[in-house]
């Protein structure tokens, strides 16, 4: 695999990017935060030319499709 240059030698984080992580450690993801964000990857992930696949339609699955623990 050919290097990746932006790994090799020393690196420094952006300071304003640093800032941004630190503050979103501390954020609580509330539970429709997460499902949106489980949609919006679902949905993402289907293939480009399924017409049929909406945002809402993977919203109405969602609410019927369970996993098991």
């Amino acid at each position: 695999m050919a290097d990746r240059k932006q790994f090799l030698g020393n690196i420094k984080a952006n300071p304003d990017l640093q800032k941004a992580l630190e503050r979103s450690r501390a954020v609580q993801v509330t539970e429709e935060e997460l499902r949106e964000q489980r949609i919006s990857f679902a949905f993402g992930n289907a293939p480009a030319n399924a017409e049929n696949i909406t945002k809402e339609s993977v919203r109405q699955t969602s609410k019927k499709l369970r996993l098991l623990a």
